[in-house]
């Protein structure tokens, strides 16, 4: 048998099975830190000047925890579990490489090209995050529901940046509505916790809601 053949034959997740995956219990609460920390930054807890803030926790706490989630899912086969977590595990470290890049100018980015090269970072893991709603229909509602209001709170701040003032400044409206935005995600999160725990603990699972896609 091939590896390929071997991979195959591994099964796969249910819908609900994936959502009460063993390393859920990881991951989700590692995910809901992070946008907690994050939320709670854009919608202005802590000044605009200091968004490094929630950094201690999206590096050490969001992505490492995220990461360690993947490589869990993938070791007892659950492919799409695992490409789930890898995805957002990345995003978040790559979100914390930026800013201390920038902040300490790891990367020689001229002051001029600061911006661009946040709208680049925006623009690009919003289509990432957009493709993986679509590609995972076939999960309970309330994960699109996640990824729905990820890709809207990524536009929101992609559009922040891009009506920047002449001063630099990007629009504070539109930071704080996607705090507000990411503080929901991170609600709805919770709730998906909760429903993977009753189902870990020997409880009945919460409702999630009918897949967009069936079959």
């Amino acid at each position: 048998m091939s590896t390929l053949d071997a991979a195959d034959s591994i099964p796969q997740p249910s819908a609900e099975e994936a959502t009460a995956a063993p390393a859920a219990a990881l991951g989700l609460p590692s995910f809901i830190a992070g946008s907690v920390a994050l939320g709670l930054g854009l919608a202005g807890v802590v000044p605009a000047g200091v968004l490094g803030a929630p950094l201690a926790i999206i590096l050490a706490a969001t992505a490492l925890g995220l990461l360690l989630a993947t490589i869990w899912s993938a070791a007892i086969g659950q492919t799409a579990v695992a490409g789930i977590f890898g995805i957002f595990g990345t995003f978040w470290l790559s979100y914390a490489v930026l800013v201390l890049g920038l902040a300490h100018n790891w990367f020689a980015i001229a002051p001029t090209a600061v911006l661009a090269t946040v709208k680049l970072f925006l623009l690009t893991w919003l289509i990432i995050i957009v493709m993986l709603t679509l590609a995972t229909l076939r999960l309970p509602l309330a994960f699109t529901g996640v990824f729905i209001l990820v890709d809207v709170a990524l536009l929101l701040l992609y559009l922040a940046f891009v009506q920047t003032s002449p001063a630099g400044v990007p629009s504070t409206g539109l930071l704080k509505a996607a705090g507000y935005v990411v503080l929901a995600f991170a609600a709805l999160g919770v709730y998906v916790f909760f429903g993977s725990a009753a189902q870990a603990t020997g409880g009945k699972a919460l409702p999630l809601g009918k897949p967009v896609l069936h079959g």
